[in-house]
């Protein structure tokens, strides 16, 4: 299989080097366009990351030797794109949210699809926010965002919050089997990896806990209901329900996000036995939809009563599955109970990766 050429804007921060360790062997797709901050621009992406790569896991070389673009010249990545190296591009921008909305329209308008992790353009009424098994379909709204925007080949589709990623698959099983969910509680220990690189001091972080992330709680309430609703007229109608109540804090964790969860259901009130049931069953993507980074159990149960745990769950399913366990009944809703994702793999760079999946098997790229 050819794979298909493409670039990640923001390549050398946080969330870009692991789209590029994570690419590294992808059968699918390849990194042949990277680009950063005018100070990294003109030199090799090997010296560009000297002394600064994050991961455990290396680049692949031929990476390391492409020279680094500035990601605000769309021209330089519109000529890429011409030459065939630069089908499509991964958004890890770290700038501010009106820069990156008009950044990212603008490698729309160049013909250059973009995937994005950032939030500048999750409320546009006419793009897509990913996960793709929950919303596959809402990317069939892409062809109308072309014509609104008057762009040819080039779209924007975005993925959510990566807090949300840990417990978004599972309330949307339950909804899906039949027990609609009508008021959600969630506190959520979030890792220190999501606040990016160097992130938050070590004297706020050690001995400590931050309960206060800007904008976390906002998005942790808001874009679930975008997740869930519906395209009409080609534009997204949110869901009315459930009601979310979220608390956001930062627990010196390297990488994982951990949810507690409590929820009431309406009429129809699951067992504990048929909860966990749906989510061991749970398969939401089609057959024919065989992605390289789908895992095959997106949901793991644990039933061990101090599981799941970030150091030994956030790698499960090749970091890409939730790991689910403390599943019990509430005192004052119906169920509770504790999930976690890896944030920076199932909650960005993968995600963002399943989504590219989801838009080649549809014909977007």
């Amino acid at each position: 299989m050819v794979k298909i050429p493409m670039g990640v804007l923001g390549a050398t921060g946080m969330v870009g080097q692991n789209y590029i360790a994570l690419l590294k062997n992808h059968p699918w797709f390849e990194v042949r366009y990277v680009a950063a901050s005018p100070r990294s621009a003109g030199k090799k992406y090997k010296d560009a990351v000297a002394g600064r790569w994050q991961l455990a896991d290396n680049y692949a070389p031929p990476v390391g030797e492409l020279a680094v673009e500035d990601a605000n010249d769309v021209s330089r990545a519109a000529a890429a794109n011409k030459r065939g190296e630069c089908a499509f591009v991964f958004s890890a921008l770290e700038m501010g949210k009106d820069e990156t909305r008009a950044l990212e329209e603008a490698y729309a308008a160049a013909g250059i699809p973009v995937i994005s992790n950032a939030s500048a353009h999750r409320w546009t009424a006419d793009v897509p926010v990913l996960i793709a098994e929950i919303n596959h379909h809402h990317a069939d709204i892409i062809p109308r965002q072309q014509k609104n925007h008057g762009w040819d080949r080039g779209f924007i589709a975005v993925k959510p919050n990566c807090s949300i990623q840990s417990y978004m698959i599972p309330i949307h099983a339950l909804i899906r089997a039949g027990y609609p969910v009508e008021r959600i509680i969630v506190t959520t220990l979030q890792a220190v990896s999501g606040a990016g690189y160097p992130g938050v001091p070590s004297l706020d972080m050690i001995d400590n806990i931050v309960p206060y992330i800007g904008g976390e709680e906002e998005k942790s309430e808001k874009e679930p209901l975008k997740i869930l609703g519906l395209v009409r007229d080609g534009v997204f109608e949110n869901a009315a329900l459930p009601k979310i109540s979220a608390h956001c804090n930062r627990v010196p964790v390297t990488d994982g996000h951990t949810a507690c969860v409590s929820l009431e259901f309406g009429r129809e009130k699951p067992s504990l036995e048929t909860v966990k049931k749906i989510w061991t069953e749970f398969r939401s993507l089609p057959q024919e939809m065989n992605f390289p980074s789908a895992p095959a159990e997106p949901l793991i149960i644990r039933e061990e009563n101090d599981r799941p745990q970030p150091r030994k769950d956030r790698d499960s399913g090749g970091a890409m599955a939730l790991v689910i366990g403390r599943v019990r009944p509430c005192n004052v809703f119906d169920i509770r109970f504790t999930a976690l994702s890896h944030n920076t793999v199932r909650g960005a760079a993968g995600g963002g990766i399943l989504n590219a999946e989801l838009l080649k098997h549809k014909g977007y790229l």
